[in-house]
């Protein structure tokens, strides 16, 4: 259990305070986040928003238990929903134009979605092996994909800046090959 559970626990009880923690704390951060990778100001927001209630609902079945920074778990469901976003926004196959009825979306767009496709598949099937790896390699891989320097992550987590990197790169390659063996194994 990481010390990030308070605001779990304080989701489940509706705890006003620290729930405003979590806006004062996390939400600048991914907005930027989000506003880098090209979202507006109220998109940014509403997919916060809406992270926050997915982990909500999570507290709420009361089994939940917080492995890794609660900011790296906001972040991961914030990239998830903006990626989603975008593909659902780059589905929309036909347009309607003010001069002349419907267009189709040019044929270039549908290359890019197909590689769109392919990588949301790569990442998913990526996310789906870190659920089998220990906790402690998915807190590791999920903490350094913060914008938090490494150094930070390792005084937060009580570990020294030299085995966070070496169990960074262990916990990697063990799931490189889980992903690997997938592939492997569904060909």
């Amino acid at each position: 259990m990481h010390t990030d559970q308070q605001y779990i626990e304080a989701l489940k009880n509706h705890d006003s305070l620290q729930i405003e923690g979590i806006y004062k704390n996390f939400a600048p951060g991914i907005k930027k986040y989000l506003l880098s990778k090209g979202a507006g100001e109220e998109e940014a927001g509403d997919i916060f928003q809406e992270a926050v209630i997915d982990v909500y609902k999570l507290a709420r079945d009361g089994s939940f238990v917080l492995t890794c920074p609660l900011e790296a778990f906001l972040l991961l469901i914030c990239k998830r929903k903006w990626i989603n976003q975008a593909e659902k926004n780059k589905r929309q196959g036909v347009t309607k134009s003010i001069d002349d009825g419907y267009t189709q979306i040019a044929s270039g767009d549908t290359e890019a979605a197909a590689l769109y496709a392919d990588t949301l598949e790569k990442e998913s099937s990526v996310m789906e092996m870190l659920q089998k790896i220990s906790a402690r390699c998915r807190e590791i891989i999920v903490a350094c994909y913060t914008d938090k320097p490494q150094q930070q992550l390792a005084d937060e987590m009580g570990v020294s800046y030299a085995y966070l990197r070496k169990k960074k790169s262990l916990c990697m390659a063990e799931l490189i090959a889980l992903v690997r063996n997938k592939k492997h194994n569904a060909a």
